[in-house]
Parts: C-alpha cells; structure tokens; sequence
C-alpha cells in the first residue's frame, strides 16, 4: 500500500490554503431537517443540505457533487479533494440514510486501507510527540473531547481552518462514544492523519479503550453500521486506538494530553525464580506518589485494550483519566478509581520541573464538572483551573450541548471551544468558542442514555482489562 509523499502533500498543502471555498454547502437550517431519503441509484448526490456554519446569516455557496461510493485512491495516495468528499459525504449520510447504509458509501474494503495505513503511522509514534516543526508563519489548534458529533467537528475544521503544512492540529482524544457518529469522525481524523502526518496529531483519549466503548456506545454503533462486518471493523478500530499516542510537547512550553499529569513509577523488584523473571505488580502508596519524567512516559506501554488501574503500568492510566483539584497534592483518583488527582502546587511543580508555561487537558465535560466543587463549569468549553507562578492548567472541551443523548429534560447547553497557538512561542492560548450545529440530524443513542451514568464515575474497572 502507497500512502502520500511529502512533495504530493506540499503541492496539496499549498492548493489548501489557496482556496477559499467552504469545506461543504450551507443552507437553511430546516432544510437539514428533512426526512430521510433512500440512497439514490447513481452515485453522484447533490449536497446541498449540509452545514458548516453556525449562522444563518451566511450566503449559501453552490452545492457540489458527491463522489459514492467512496473508493480508495488506485494508487493510495490521499488528496485533499478525496477528504473534502469524505467529510461531505459523512455529512449527507447523516442527513439521509439509516446507519445500516454506511456500508453503501464507505465499503469495508475502503476502511481497512484507511486503518492500516493510519496505523502504521500512528504505531511508529513517540508516547509524547514532540511537534516543534514550527515556524513564524505556523499556528497550532488544540481540540478537546469530540465524542462522535459530526458537525460540530465539521464546523470546527472549516472554522479553524484546514490542516496544512503551516495549521497543525493537536486533538485531546475522545473522539467517540455517546455521540451518534463517532465511526465517522474518527475516519475523517484519520484521513487527516494519513494527508499530514507531520500536521495533524491524534492523542488517545480514556474513551478509546474497549471498555468505554463497550459502555458508552461505540461497539454498538460499529456493530450496527456494519452488521456482519461490524466485528472486523470493531476490532481494527481498537487496534488503531492503541497506537494513538498519550501525550504532546507543542514547542518547548506547552504539554497537552487527555487527563493529565502522571506519577513516578519506582524500579519493580524481580523475581529470582521460575523460567522468567517476571514482574511483581504493585502499586506505589498513596505517601509516596510524586509526579513522573518524560523519559518514563516514553517507555510505558501504550499498546493495551484498557490502560490498566494496578500493577506496574500505571502512567498510561494516569495520563488519559487524572483530574485536577483545587486540594493541593497528587493523590489516587478515588472517584474515577483510576488516575491522579493533583493540585496547583503539582501544577506548579509540573511546570518548573520541565521548563513548561502550560497545560492543556481536557477529559472533562459540564456533566463532569457539575460534580466537582471548587473548579469552573464548562459553559465556554474551556476552564482555566490553575494559575500559578510558572503558568497555567487548562481544561478543554470541543464537543458543544453535550452529551447528543441527556437522560434530563434540562440540557446543560454548554459551548465548544478550541485553542490557537500562535508564535512566537506558542505558548499564549486564544480561545476560540462555538455555539452547536443545530438542529442535528435525528439518531438514535447507540448506549441506553437513561441508565447509564452521564460522566465516567463509579465505573466497573474489575471488568476492565488489566493485564500488566
């Protein structure tokens, strides 16, 4: 299999930021409220009931044509053009046919080509990727929790502006569960990947586990789509998860990762006897926690189902579930019974010890943090929860009026929101926050919304793989 070369990549890099048309057509709100359609015979569609504006005030361009099926390019190159019909096409199945119908615009051939060329990717990957390919014309888009809603992640991209050789795009994780579309908009961030592996980077959130997705939706959702296939495509997409990355360094003073801050792990005494010399697995006491070096997150194994909560790999856990608080400290996270909670002295320490100005996390939404005293809701999409002498903690979520699915009648109608980095440091956030893409298409929950817990709390961790 071919994937893009750098020379096609520049070439196409420079026709994106040349190009001013919009990503798809936008129209009248209602109109994307139409009943569903059956999938025409020829397969050209007119997209003209697609949204990527959050207003109604913007003129609504020329509809285009889209290609479907979707088929991979003969040579295995990506193009930009292939990915503006990726995401356009996603956006009209959304919009009118059943999710049974996936299939029909993005065969599974198309999506092992997509997986395995992602993944190879991915897997060569640091634990920490050190983007600091930046220049004085760059700027960096940091994206918190997506959690499958398509068009607010479609909003997002036209909104911040495509990725390319000069956009570099970092996202938080998350990417599926509780939403109806977390299939379509983890492909599309591969796809991305895949175009500008240097551009765009993809971190592993806690929900891209088996385990969340067994909970929350996402195994149910691909099961749905892909009926017979929906095993293989299941399985590929866990595969891939574990190659995602845990962390970023975003030029020499900005730390970003799913949950957080991580803990020193102590040399693991071996046994002398049996065969081999395996590992005992303990945990360190809660007296004796103290905050990680970069060189240990390298070396833990990111490549697990489910980052385990005991034994003797512990910082991937931390790094994708730890909370912050306002109590200083780093302590075990009793109330997700995985992960860290640290205070703004950690933060500080964090900060100091690695010659940092900031963090940006995200992991937590307003349903998360209705529970948590003392820190700010997330109503903009954002928190600034620590402000110390050697910087800031940050808290990021890009997934507005969440959750799609609210077992409450009172919504918590919070916004979105990303950030820009921007030189010459890159190290100053702007905080840019967006409104939801409404009215959404109508779906159904993929995960029984009325019973399961809104926020990732009192989770059943003993079913969780825990493999050291």
């Amino acid at each position: 299999m071919s994937c893009n070369s750098d020379t096609e990549r520049a070439a196409a890099a420079s026709a994106s930021q040349s190009s001013s048309s919009p990503l798809l057509t936008s129209q009248d709100h209602q109109s994307a409220a139409s009943p569903a359609a059956e999938v025409a015979e020829p397969p050209v569609f007119d997209s003209s009931s697609s949204i990527v504006t959050n207003s109604e005030d913007n003129p609504s361009p020329p509809s285009t044509e889209l290609e479907i099926p979707i088929g991979w390019p003969p040579d295995g190159k990506l193009s930009l053009n292939w990915i503006r019909n990726l995401m356009s096409v996603f956006d009209w199945a959304s919009r009118n046919i059943e999710p049974t119908q996936l299939p029909d615009v993005f065969p599974v051939e198309v999506f092992d080509s997509l997986v395995l060329c992602a993944s190879k990717i991915l897997h060569k990957e640091p634990n920490c990727v050190a983007i600091d390919n930046l220049g004085s014309e760059s700027t960096v888009v940091v994206v918190g929790d997506l959690h499958g809603q398509l068009h607010d992640l479609l909003f997002l991209l036209h909104d911040a502006g495509f990725p390319s050789e000069n956009r570099f795009f970092v996202f938080n994780g998350d990417y599926v569960d509780r939403g109806a579309w977390g299939l379509e908009s983890f492909l599309i961030l591969l796809a991305w990947k895949v175009f500008f592996p240097r551009s765009v980077y993809l971190l592993r959130g806690n929900h891209e586990s088996k385990y969340c997705t067994s909970v929350y939706g996402f195994e149910k959702e691909v099961l749905t789509k892909y009926s017979d296939r929906g095993k293989h495509v299941y399985r590929k997409c866990l595969g891939c998860f574990e190659g995602l990355p845990l962390a970023s360094i975003v030029g020499k003073h900005v730390y970003t990762a799913h949950g957080g801050i991580f803990r020193h792990m102590p040399a693991t005494p071996k046994r002398s006897k049996g065969k081999k010399n395996r590992k005992i697995a303990f945990s360190p006491e809660p007296s004796s926690l103290s905050i990680g070096s970069f060189e240990e997150l390298n070396k833990a194994r990111r490549s697990v189902l489910d980052p385990p909560w005991e034994g003797s790999n512990l910082i991937p856990g931390d790094v994708l579930w730890s909370d912050p608080s306002m109590t200083p400290g780093l302590s075990p996270n009793k109330e997700r019974g995985i992960g860290l909670l640290w205070g703004p002295d950690c933060t500080d320490n964090f900060l100091k010890k690695f010659q940092l100005k900031l963090i940006i996390r995200s992991h937590e939404g307003p349903d998360a943090r209705e529970k948590r005293p003392g820190l700010g809701g997330m109503d903009e999409g954002y928190t600034i929860d620590h402000i110390v002498e050697s910087g800031k903690l940050i808290t990021l979520f890009s997934a507005p009026d969440y959750p799609q699915f609210q077992g409450t009648e009172e919504r918590y109608r919070n916004k979105g929101a990303y950030i820009v980095l921007g030189p010459p440091n890159f190290d100053n956030p702007v905080f840019h926050s967006f409104e939801a893409i409404t009215p959404r298409p109508k779906a159904n929950a993929f995960y029984n919304f009325e019973e399961v817990i809104d926020s990732d709390e009192e989770l059943d961790l003993a079913s969780m793989v825990t493999s050291p």
